[in-house]
């Protein structure tokens, strides 16, 4: 006290001219301080990005980084076992008047894996699969698959790097449908598409040693487009690819011109339980829109009980997945059974009311045969559970990727039947650079297999809004 009164008769001891100066000075003194305080707050803030070796044994010295052109192949003695297991599946009988709310309905899944039997071409579909050009390359040890699609040789005009990533119990095959449109010209603007293998999925190594998680998938896929001559590009994934290529724009903001999400998890907090408290009396005081409202309340049920009846496949891959999968690896049935029941629910929970579980609303037999004959030839199915053990392990809230915000410019297409609706108001606490956030007006979670027109329209408008034209 003594010391503030006796800079204050020093100050009122001034003449006018001084008092000014000293007031002026403290005045750019704050504002100095504040000024540093925002630039500190809009600096990017990257995560490490690391480094790993995930093949058998010791690391070698030094590791081929050629890219080799790959072919998917079968043979008349891999189709002959397929077709020997499935005549030796024991089925269970459904429960009376249910649909798919126990899970796959056996009565239909009898009825699938008849076509699947006598119908479903699997080298026709090879030949499909063949219809983009495929490659591998080595990373940390693991060949790395991907495919990779150009546009037409006449398109010289704004051709963008994209790489999309699938998740789980997907594959690389989702985006077959909407690379046609991402590669041909829309007013001026063009991809050149790259859609990799999650290593441990598909045709892609599995990684031998443990803690393979999306950060090591995030940094193995900046070395792949790295690799590939792109020194900017965009990314787009839903599902473990939403992960991935967020942890991406985290390991590089610099390379990662835009993140276009399909799917997102937000922080919880102070402001997320606020919202939930005002949002479905008061939404605009906490920035819900009505549509917010309408898919995210009553949040008990929609959100809480909604996963709690969906996520019990999550647990067992998360805490036993070589438990989960193994006799999935031996048994094609069973597999697709498990694969195929996610299409179902995950386009809609309300499929779960139909004794065909909605399968065919949105797919057709022969797509999702062929993404499960992707995990049944590879037999990658207990290899892709792996990663959901290694993300979730520990406490994910306290991995350094889950406490660095993201400020690359963001796109999120927001789909109505998606497992979880976040809202703008929450994904803007993460991601800090939204630049476009839209409410898709039909989907699920499958968005590039489900609606592949709708996402590839999202994608175009928001790098449209990243580049200004």
């Amino acid at each position: 006290m003594l010391r503030l009164q006796g800079l204050k008769e020093a100050f009122f001891g001034l003449d006018a001219v001084q008092q000014r100066l000293v007031v002026g000075s403290s005045a750019l003194a704050a504002g100095g301080i504040l000024a540093y305080i925002a630039h500190k707050k809009r600096q990017v803030k990257t995560i490490p990005l690391g480094e790993g070796w995930w093949g058998a044994g010791e690391k070698p010295l030094s590791e081929d980084e050629k890219i080799y052109p790959f072919k998917v192949q079968t043979s008349d003695e891999e189709i002959k076992d397929l077709h020997e297991r499935i005549d030796r599946t024991r089925y269970s009988d459904p429960l009376e008047d249910s649909g798919f709310q126990y899970g796959f309905n056996s009565t239909h899944l009898k009825k699938v894996v008849s076509y699947w039997r006598h119908e479903f071409d699997w080298k026709k579909q090879v030949t499909v699969l063949n219809k983009y050009p495929h490659f591998k390359t080595k990373i940390e040890g693991l060949d790395v698959h991907f495919i990779h699609v150009r546009p037409p040789r006449r398109e010289t005009r704004k051709v963008r790097p994209l790489l999309l990533v699938h998740g789980w119990p997907g594959s690389f095959y989702e985006f077959y449908k909407i690379l046609p449109l991402l590669t041909e010209n829309q007013d001026g603007l063009v991809f050149e598409v790259i859609c990799p293998s999650i290593p441990g999925y598909g045709f892609s190594d599995a990684p031998h040693k443990q803690g393979f998680n999306s950060l090591a998938a995030a940094r193995i896929f900046l070395t792949l487009m790295e690799r590939l001559g792109f020194s900017q590009f965009y990314v787009q994934g839903g599902d473990w690819g939403s992960l991935i290529t967020t942890n991406m724009a985290q390991m590089k903001p610099q390379c990662v011109k835009g993140l276009h999400l399909n799917m997102m998890m937000s922080r919880r907090g102070f402001k997320v339980l606020l919202s939930l408290m005002i949002g479905p009396y008061l939404p605009f005081l906490v920035g819900f829109s009505r549509e917010d409202v309408r898919r995210l309340f009553p949040f008990f049920e929609k959100n809480v009980w909604e996963m709690l009846r969906e996520s019990g496949y999550l647990h067992i891959q998360a805490t036993k997945p070589d438990t989960a999968g193994c006799g999935l690896n031996d048994s094609p049935v069973g597999l697709a059974a498990y694969i195929l029941e996610k299409f179902s629910t995950w386009t809609d929970f309300k499929n779960r009311d139909l004794v065909d579980g909605g399968l065919e609303r949105k797919f057709s037999l022969d797509d999702l045969l062929t993404n499960v004959m992707i995990y049944w030839t590879t037999g990658s199915i207990v290899s892709s559970m792996r990663f959901y053990k290694e993300n979730l392990q520990s406490n994910p809230d306290a991995r350094v990727d889950a406490k660095t915000d993201i400020f690359v410019p963001t796109g999120f297409a927001a789909f109505p039947n998606e497992l979880m609706h976040i809202p703008k108001s929450w994904a803007q606490i993460r991601y800090r650079n939204m630049y476009s956030y839209t409410f898709m007006p039909r989907g699920g979670h499958f968005a590039a297999f489900e609606e592949p027109q709708l996402l590839a329209n999202d994608i175009f408008q928001f790098v449209r809004k990243v580049e200004k034209f």
